[in-house]
């Protein structure tokens, strides 16, 4: 790729919109940090608002054809500073427990310095299923974190009382889960693709 290729990609829509995510990424952690009612609603708002944009520049890169290189670097890139800064931001608000935030990121950090390696060997490997489920729990957990607070719900003759923080706490445990089985998955293909490239060169060289 050329500096003209790259400054071209950053200027077409689906990238524009994945460094506004980006951009959203301090503002959601300030907010977070104020750890107030308000605030963490409006930290819920502007996350939620990030989430949405991730599945719009995908969907818009497809469409209009402006899938590229940039794209594909700045897109997970954008995901994985956005769950980076919102658990160290509820780490020392005491919402979550050291060892869960060294896990999550340990898995992150290590599938993509694998996925690193494969793209510098030139071989696709494709996200598993469990990937996905792992992000849907991640971040329907990192948005019940956020809110944290207990909210009374009164439904017609329906009256309780829904603890934001427990229900955040057990999904994002749950996917850890997902995440730990995923990385299991795409770690397994890795060595598949090699097993698959030294074959034939074995066989070449019988």
């Amino acid at each position: 790729m050329s500096a003209s290729t790259i400054r071209q990609d950053i200027v077409n829509l689906p990238n524009l919109i994945t460094l506004g995510r980006i951009a959203l990424i301090p503002i959601t952690s300030l907010f977070i940090f104020y750890g107030d009612p308000i605030s963490c609603l409006i930290a819920v708002l502007l996350f939620w608002v990030a989430g949405v944009s991730d599945w719009l520049d995908g969907y818009l890169a497809r469409k209009q054809g402006l899938v590229s290189m940039t794209g594909k670097f700045l897109d997970p890139l954008a995901d994985k500073l956005l769950v980076m800064a919102t658990l160290l931001m509820l780490l020392p608000l005491g919402r979550i427990s050291v060892w869960l935030v060294m896990i999550i990121l340990s898995r992150e950090i290590s599938v993509m310095a694998l996925r690193s390696i494969a793209a510098a060997e030139g071989m696709v490997i494709a996200a598993g299923q469990g990937g996905k489920f792992k992000t849907a729990f991640q971040m329907t957990g990192m948005l019940g974190l956020i809110i944290h607070y207990e909210y009374m719900v009164d439904y017609f003759f329906i009256s309780f009382r829904l603890n934001f923080h427990l229900i955040g706490l057990w999904l994002l445990i749950i996917s850890v889960g997902f995440s730990l089985h995923s990385a299991w998955e795409y770690f397994a293909s890795f060595l598949q693709a090699i097993e698959g490239r030294e074959a034939p060169a074995a066989e070449a060289e019988a």
